[in-house]
């Protein structure tokens, strides 16, 4: 999901003829550096990359493109089960344009049946209130859907365990420790002491 984002927000349309706006390859670069850094913990270098993005996309004076960059970076906080509503969108949410108005309905658990054709292919199913499937997926966008899946109350152990194999295979030490600890919860509440061990021990290596 996150190149499929990514491409959609800033460099869709811009691949060819004409060169790339500076602004635009700019933020690009910037919106890129602050997920990937969001996704590896580190706070303070993705803040100072989110401003960059921002400070190059005033410049055009469209606050529907900061609003999707916004919601690109609000994708990488739920990926991490930070579920706080992404407030930098809602500051923007009025001028978003509607698939990005669907994103965040999505993101946020209040999806609209109208709105689901406008979501991410991957997504729908979880939109309509069906499952992730078994089908491999970004890893980002399962992280996402798993988010949306747990925050609605559906996400089964399997989907918290891939949730985990998914951060973990690319080393996002955000999300992997966010998942771990949801499975402990899991394997606590299950009774399960010798899981809920290993799962600390896991944590303890991430931590």
């Amino acid at each position: 999901m996150r190149g499929a984002l990514l491409a959609v927000l800033l460099l869709a349309g811009c691949a060819s003829r004409p060169p790339v706006p500076d602004w635009q390859a700019n933020a690009h670069g910037a919106l890129q550096a602050a997920v990937a850094a969001t996704l590896n913990g580190e706070t303070r270098v993705a803040e100072a990359e989110m401003a960059r993005a921002r400070s190059e996309i005033a410049r055009t004076g469209q606050p529907a493109l900061l609003a999707r960059a916004e919601i690109v970076l609000c994708a990488a906080r739920v990926a991490s089960l930070d579920l706080d509503g992404c407030p930098a969108y809602g500051a923007l949410a009025a001028d978003a344009a509607p698939a990005e108005q669907a994103y965040a309905a999505f993101l946020y658990g209040t999806v609209l049946p109208a709105q689901i054709d406008l979501l991410p292919a991957q997504h729908r199913a979880v939109a309509m209130g069906g499952s992730l499937g078994a089908e491999p997926q970004d890893p980002l966008a399962r992280l996402v859907g798993t988010a949306v899946l747990l925050r609605q109350g559906h996400a089964a152990p399997a989907d918290v365990a891939a949730a985990v194999q998914a951060a973990s295979g690319q080393g996002w030490r955000r999300p992997l420790l966010a998942w771990l600890g949801a499975q402990l919860r899991g394997a606590e509440s299950a009774g399960d002491a010798e899981a809920a061990q290993r799962i600390r021990r896991r944590i303890a290596l991430v931590d």
